[in-house]
C-alpha cells in the first residue's frame, strides 16, 4: 500500500515559479528573441436596462490579429426566448459556450415547465467559465427579462461577475461606457435607450480599431423581442466625383532608348502536338 508522507501533500497559497522564470528569461535574452504575448481581440458590446426590458448592442467586426475576416458577423447570441447574451473575446469560443447554454436552458425549460430565469443562465455560464480559469475567452454581457424583471449582467472569462444597469465588454468598452456615463438615466424609454446604445455601440467602432463596420441592437421585454440587423451601416469608402486625371509627360524621366527590331515570319506547316 501507498504510504502518504509529508512531503506529498499539497501545499496552499500561491507559486510564483513561472513569474521567477518569465523574468529570468527577459534578463538574459541576449539572442534578442521576440517574447511571447497575450493575443488581443477587438470587440465593442454594451447593454442597458430601460424602462421596460433590456437593451444590448454590438459591433459586427471579426478579426484575425491585424486582418479584418469578416465585416458583418453577428455577435448576439440567443440563450432563451426571453435571455440573450453579447459575446466579446475567440469567436469560436462564444459561440459553443452561447450554443451549449442555449441547449442547456432548453433541457431546463422543459424539465421544469417554467420560463428560465436571467439569474439561472448567469450562474450556469459563470460556474463553466470558472471551471476552466479563463482558458475559454468568452467575455459576455446576459440580459433578459423575467418574472423578477429586468436583468443585466457581465461575465468575465474567470467566471467573475457583475451585475449593474448599464454595461460594456471589449477592447472598445472604455469609448462605449464614456458615452453611457454622459447620457445614461433611470427609466429611459424604448427610442432613447436605442439611440444611446448607438451612440455607444458607434463611440467603440470609432475610437477602437478592432471594432467596425455595423451596428446590431436587440431589444427585450416581457413577452416580446426585436432584433435590429445592421440598423447603423459601416461608412462606404470615399470615391472622388472628379477623378484625377495626369497627362502625358506629367512624370519626367531622366533618359530615352529607342531600339528597332526585325521580325521575320516564316510559313510552313503546323507542327504537331
Amino acid at each position: 500500500l501507498y504510504s502518504m508522507e509529508m512531503n506529498d501533500c499539497p501545499s496552499g497559497g500561491f507559486t510564483f515559479d513561472l513569474c521567477k522564470r518569465n523574468a529570468w528569461l527577459e534578463a538574459n535574452n541576449a539572442s534578442g528573441a521576440i517574447m511571447k504575448k497575450a493575443k488581443k481581440t477587438g470587440t465593442t458590446i454594451a447593454g442597458i436596462i430601460f424602462k421596460d426590458g433590456v437593451i444590448i448592442g454590438a459591433d459586427t467586426r471579426a478579426t484575425e490579429g491585424p486582418i479584418v475576416a469578416d465585416k458583418n458577423c453577428e455577435k448576439i447570441h440567443y440563450l432563451a426566448p426571453n435571455i440573450f447574451c453579447g459575446g466579446a473575446g475567440t469567436s469560436a469560443d462564444c459561440e459553443n459556450v452561447t450554443e451549449m447554454m442555449s441547449s442547456n436552458l432548453t433541457l431546463h425549460r422543459l424539465n421544469t415547465g417554467r420560463e428560465c430565469r436571467v439569474t439561472t443562465a448567469v450562474t450556469m455560464l459563470a460556474q463553466y467559465l470558472f471551471r476552466y480559469q479563463g482558458h475559454i475567452s468568452a467575455a459576455l454581457i446576459v440580459g433578459g427579462v423575467d418574472c423578477t424583471g429586468p436583468s443585466l449582467f457581465t461575465i468575465h472569462p474567470h467566471g467573475s461577475v457583475d451585475q449593474l444597469p448599464y454595461v460594456t465588454m471589449g477592447s472598445g468598452s472604455l469609448a462605449a461606457m464614456a458615452v453611457f456615463e454622459a447620457g445614461y438615466q433611470e427609466s429611459l424609454d424604448k427610442e432613447a435607450g436605442i439611440n444611446l446604445v448607438r451612440a455607444a455601440i458607434t463611440a467603440g467602432i470609432v475610437n477602437d480599431l478592432g471594432s467596425g463596420s455595423n451596428v446590431d441592437i436587440t431589444v427585450i421585454t416581457s413577452g416580446n423581442v426585436e432584433r435590429f440587423r445592421n440598423i447603423d451601416k459601416a461608412e462606404p469608402k470615399y470615391k472622388s466625383k472628379s477623378p484625377l486625371k495626369y497627362g502625358p509627360g506629367t512624370t519626367a524621366f531622366v533618359n530615352e532608348i529607342i531600339t528597332k527590331m526585325k521580325i521575320t515570319v516564316t510559313e510552313g506547316e503546323a507542327m504537331d502536338d
